[in-house]
């Protein structure tokens, strides 16, 4: 028994069993030019794989019956086969004990594996617990043969089966409890009742029931099925919630007063059989399959449905091959998609999708004839068994094929489902789809799974444009870019440009019919595709093909979006400029902060919105030369108007002044504009520029011109200075402002020479120009360099001697006498001179040019004595008015004089 489960195989089986698998997969449907090669590289297990256990019985089975994993065998007259499946090794053998000619009739194991019933043909039915070895009777029982059981899912354990319903072969259904429990002393009986509440008949008269299967459903529902051999009941009612211990009365109780709902159908082959189909992660059935006399009653189980527990049925009737008379079916278990038949001699999977035969399998007469076929529910594994061998059954991959069944039906989308893993199988549903709602005219759908298919491109884009179905086409294409690899980039490329072309053509079309709100729902979806972040790079690479496509349209606005999609800057600035949209212009420049666009397009701006540009390049500070912006501002301070002159000068002196820029270039450039329309700016920018070379940005020489150019002297003089051309920079600013020119004579620090030179200058001004001798005299002040003699040729004749007059009383006696003398005689000589002016008789020529040489040397030698005296030393600071400094400065003889001429 130690090899029971592991050593087996039956070679004929599997050759069978891929003869078989060849066969249908030569059905496979074929979809030409699709990518995928449909091959296998290695052969396919079979779905449905057969194994015989290494186990001759030592007497013949009878009945077989499991349930998780609990195996249990009748053998002979009365023996009892348990085994674990877990513990193959470790069978425990029975005996029924039975004295008697009674034979085992039925087995039935509840879902637990626990309780094991034992229908005898002598109406009898014995109970055994997995726990024990000891077979008891159920007295209460006793007098009925029993023919199906419905087990109690909800409340079954291990020591008790909770309510259960019983069938005979009578037509009666018992409600029963058993429990493995010792009982009293006075009950010592494991059937703890045993009470009818229904039957059920045919033709009027009572008829086995041959199944019963109790389930519950939502809100405390439960639905109860009981079949006999041509009728199929339901049973459905509610039972109080904590009252389900109660059992089933209820519910029978609740349907007495109604004929219970049942199907029926004519034919009768003496017995039938119901099966189900529980997925793994569900405690309920989800499908059934009732064997009966017209075929296989195949559906769904829909518990939220008031009155039915069935949905979805539909009849398979039998192969012709099986006879009801000669080889009626024998068992049913039912899978996710099959249902399997047992005759005698082999097994049929029928697909519950398409009724069609799908596998075969005849079994060597060697075995014997074929007696049940059973499924462990929890297990999964379908049993079948001969009087002299065990077959197991697995099912894997039961959904291999499934996707050709739905294909076929037209049921693609649970076609899809079932090949999700199978990429060339998924291939061939989708290429099959969208065949179907091409041929329906369904072409978006169409065009939606042709673009998931290897199939031909060129193909199903030559089917469409047949079509005249622009949009499907369109979404096709769609569809199709977003399935490319980035590596595919001619493709990528193609479909790019083709795409952009179908969208321009619907709105052009759309525009032309004037449906507005189609027409912008499309351009949404254009303008989406513009933006794809996912073929942006492609985009990029062909928006010359694009601006082109979008020009040759006339789309402006797209093209306009796109530009800025594409950070395409320049081509929008363009646009904006070409329909004189300014402002939106300079937003675009403003928003996105590219040097290169303001430099190429702050001409075009300057002329028409100057403040707002500047107000721009200001924003800008430093991130803009200021330098490459000078071309513009030279031509519209040229030409241009006020404002922008005057905005002009606005962002120059924010250049200078707030970004402390030293580019030459921009302060001549400000220098001009000052010197040309604010004048008055000019000298004060010169004067905080700088006084010394070093410190200043301008070009001196430029400066010079400009301010000459425009008659600026004072300005002309403040750069003489800067230059160090002080004699230059004193003649000028004699003619302007005499203290000028004194400011700039001592500015040459440390060339005394040059100094005196300059204040000189400035001396003979005022003396010869100005004839101001008092400001002559105050010179003397200014300037420690110079003496009163160096002043004096400068002075006229007839103010010379008056003004050095504040020196004279300071004299001593014998120079006041001997000035006063060389006064009379300068007077004299003036006077000759005047009279020598007049015309004189000829004969007197050459004495009057004599007299007159004479004169002129005698007027010359007088002034130079006067000289002598009153100018040799300084007016000021001289000895004459050290030594006079005790002295009042009016004589107090003249005081009086001097007061009455003041007042």
């Amino acid at each position: 028994m130690a090899s029971i489960l592991d050593e087996y195989e039956d070679s004929q089986n599997i050759r069978q069993s891929a003869q078989q698998h060849s066969r249908l997969s030569s059905t496979n449907i074929g979809i030409t030019h699709s990518g995928f090669v449909n091959a296998r590289l290695e052969e396919e297990k079979p779905i449905f794989n057969k194994q015989r256990i290494d186990f001759t019985p030592p007497e013949k089975i009878n009945h077989l019956a499991v349930c998780n994993n609990q195996l249990c065998m009748s053998l002979g007259k009365d023996t009892l086969l348990r085994i674990d499946l877990a513990k193959p090794d470790q069978p425990n053998q029975t005996e029924l004990g039975r004295k008697d000619d009674s034979k085992v009739h039925r087995l039935f194991l509840d879902p637990t594996g626990s309780h094991l019933l034992i229908s005898l043909n002598t109406s009898e039915c014995l109970y055994l617990n997995r726990n024990t070895q000891k077979v008891r009777s159920l007295s209460r029982w006793r007098g009925h043969l029993i023919e199906s059981v419905g087990w109690n899912k909800l409340l079954g354990n291990e020591t008790s089966t909770g309510p259960i319903l019983v069938g005979t072969s009578q037509g009666i259904i018992f409600e029963a409890e058993i429990s493995a429990n010792e009982g009293s002393l006075f009950n010592t009986n494991p059937d703890q009742y045993f009470r009818q509440v229904h039957s059920v008949e045919e033709d009027g008269k009572p008829a086995p029931v041959c199944c019963l299967e109790v389930e519950r459903g939502l809100e405390n529902k439960y639905f109860i099925i009981a079949t006999t051999r041509k009728r199929l009941f339901q049973f459905v009612g509610k039972v109080a919630e904590g009252s389900e211990q109660q059992g089933f009365s209820s519910i029978f109780n609740q349907n007495q007063d109604l004929l219970p709902s049942f199907q029926e159908f004519p034919a009768n082959m003496g017995h039938s059989e119901i099966t189900f189909y529980t997925p793994k992660l569900r405690t309920s059935p989800k499908a059934f399959a009732w064997m009966m006399g017209n075929g296989v009653l195949y559906g769904q189980l829909d518990y939220v449905r008031p009155d039915s527990l069935l949905s979805d049925v539909q009849v398979w009737e039998y192969t012709p091959d099986i006879d009801l008379n000669h080889n009626k079916p024998i068992s049913i278990v039912l899978t996710q998609f099959h249902f399997l038949l047992l005759l005698h001699d082999r097994v049929k999977a029928i697909c519950t999708l398409n009724g069609q035969v799908v596998y075969e399998d005849v079994f060597p007469d060697k075995f014997g004839s074929l007696k049940k076929m059973i499924k462990d529910p929890v297990g999964g594994l379908v049993w079948i068994y001969t009087e002299r061998a065990v077959f197991r059954y697995h099912i894997q991959r039961e959904s291999r094929d499934v996707w050709q069944m739905y294909m076929s039906m037209n049921k693609f989308d649970l076609a899809k489902e079932y090949c999700r893993d199978r990429p060339e199988c998924m291939d061939m549903v989708l290429a099959k789809e969208a065949e179907h709602c091409f041929q329906n005219k369904r072409y978006l759908e169409s065009a939606m799974c042709y673009a998931q298919t290897q199939n031909y491109f060129e193909e199903i884009a030559l089917k469409f444009i047949e079509a005249k179905q622009e949009e499907a086409l369109k979404e096709f294409l769609l569809k199709k870019l977003n399935n490319l690899k980035p590596s595919e980039r001619t493709q990528i490329t193609l479909l790019v440009t083709w795409l952009a072309e179908l969208y321009l053509n619907r709105l052009g079309q759309l525009e032309s019919d004037g449906n507005s709100v189609i027409f912008k729902e499309t351009r949404d979806e254009f303008r989406q595709f513009l933006s794809s972040s996912k073929h942006r790079d492609c985009l990029y690479n062909n928006r010359t093909t694009i601006y082109d496509l979008l020009a040759s349209h006339g789309n402006v606005d797209d093209m306009v979006y796109f530009s800025v999609v594409m950070q395409d800057y320049e081509r929008v600035i363009s646009h904006y400029c070409q329909h004189d949209e300014y402002s939106a212009a300079l937003d675009v420049l403003s928003k996105h902060c590219d040097e290169k666009l303001f430099y190429k397009f702050s001409p075009v701006l300057m002329q028409h919105i100057p403040k707002n540009v500047v107000d721009a390049w200001i924003q800008m500070g430093k991130r803009l030369d200021p330098k490459k912006l000078i071309p513009a501002l030279m031509n519209y301070s040229q030409m241009g108007s006020t404002q922008q002159i005057n905005e002009t000068i606005r962002y120059m002196e924010f250049c200078v002044y707030e970004l402390m820029v030293t580019e030459e270039a921009i302060h001549n450039y400000l220098l001009s504009l000052y010197a040309k329309y604010k004048p008055d700016s000019l000298l004060w920018y010169l004067e905080q520029a700088g006084t010394h070379a070093s410190e200043i940005h301008y070009d001196l020489k430029y400066a010079l011109r400009l301010c000459a150019e425009h008659g600026y002297r004072q300005a002309c003089v403040l750069v003489y200075r800067i230059m160090e051309l002080y004699e230059e920079a004193v003649d000028l600013a004699l003619e302007v402002d005499v203290d000028l020119a004194k400011s700039c004579a001592n500015l040459p620090e440390d060339d005394e020479e040059l100094r005196k030179k300059l204040w000189l200058k400035i001396a003979k001004h005022v003396v010869q120009k100005e004839e101001d001798v008092k400001k002559a005299m105050n010179c003397l002040s200014s300037c420690n360099l110079l003496k009163i003699e160096d002043i004096l040729p400068f002075f006229p004749d007839f103010v010379t001697i008056d003004h050095f007059k504040e020196v004279t009383p300071h004299l001593s006696a014998f120079k006041q006498n001997r000035l006063e003398d060389l006064h009379k005689k300068l007077a004299a000589t003036t006077q000759s001179s005047k009279s020598r002016h007049r015309p004189a008789p000829k004969d007197e020529g050459d004495t009057s040019s004599l007299g007159k040489a004479t004169a002129g040397t005698s007027r010359e030698q007088i002034k130079s004595d006067i000289d002598d005296i009153v100018a040799s030393e300084c007016v000021y600071c001289g000895e004459l008015m050290i030594k006079s400094i005790d002295k009042p400065f009016i004589d107090p003889q003249k005081f009086e004089e001097e007061k009455s001429s003041w007042l």
